[in-house]
């Protein structure tokens, strides 16, 4: 009798335990496609220059002016020549309000299409760095006026992974994406991604829960060379989305 009882009972408690699907963290959208509709949109999610001020490592002095809704769906930084003594252009760039983290076990996946020049004295680039400390950095894409896009992770200022490949067509929007991913409770593993194609893996030490700020910013000169172009320069960015995997 008492067996029969818990067989009877079976599809009772079935129906009450949840199920393995119930426990797995559906993919959570942070920054969503329409981020950049609008400038409303844009300001929702992005500040603009870097976390640190308008300067960094060029010539490019950054303005608001210069980072753009002028198409619906597309930022544009334009950087226009200047001639000034001390920072020679005007250009623009943002960053994310919110800050990103690969937390144990879990990951994020970073996506944006880019018209990227990549003339000498340009510098574009889509980057994540330390909240905290430099580094950690992880350059998903730079373009440093040679021809190439380039994928780099530092853990040093002297331990640098980098790898950079001919960049096709660059009047035309290509896809870049970047899957960080929890290595082994310590370490981070990225997988670089151009036009859908695996291009390489680097590993970033110790960047597990560490909090990390979003970049996007068309420098000039620098690590581009010079002299740079006199007219106007612009960087084209849309579609770009950012997905958390975190558990």
């Amino acid at each position: 009798m008492y067996s029969s009882y818990i067989l009877a009972s079976l599809p009772y408690l079935a129906l009450a335990l949840p199920s393995h699907q119930s426990h797995t963290k559906r993919d959570t959208t942070l920054i969503p496609t329409s981020c950049f509709d609008t400038t409303a949109s844009l300001t929702q999610y992005f500040n603009y220059g870097y976390p640190w001020g308008d300067t960094h490592n060029g010539a490019a002095i950054m303005k608001e002016t210069n980072a753009v809704i002028s198409t619906a769906g597309t930022l544009t930084l334009n950087a226009t020549y200047t001639g000034a003594s001390d920072y020679a252009y005007d250009s623009g760039t943002v960053y994310a309000k919110q800050q990103f983290t690969v937390e144990a076990g879990g990951g994020l996946d970073l996506t944006a299409d880019f018209i990227a020049t990549v003339d000498q004295g340009t510098w574009p680039a889509f980057w994540l760095n330390g909240v905290n400390s430099w580094p950690p950095e992880i350059d998903i894409a730079e373009w440093k006026g040679s021809g190439d896009i380039s994928f780099n992770t530092f853990n040093s200022s002297s331990e640098v992974q980098a790898k950079d490949v001919e960049y096709p067509s660059p009047t035309e929007f290509h896809t870049v994406k970047a899957e960080l991913r929890d290595e082994n409770g310590a370490d981070v593993s990225v997988n670089f991604y151009l036009d859908g194609t695996l291009v390489t893996t680097q590993y970033a030490g110790s960047l597990v829960g560490e909090p990390l700020n979003l970049i996007i910013d068309l420098q000039m000169e620098g690590s581009s060379g010079s002299p740079g172009p006199t007219g106007t320069t612009l960087f084209e960015i849309k579609n770009l989305e950012i997905i958390d995997k975190n558990p």
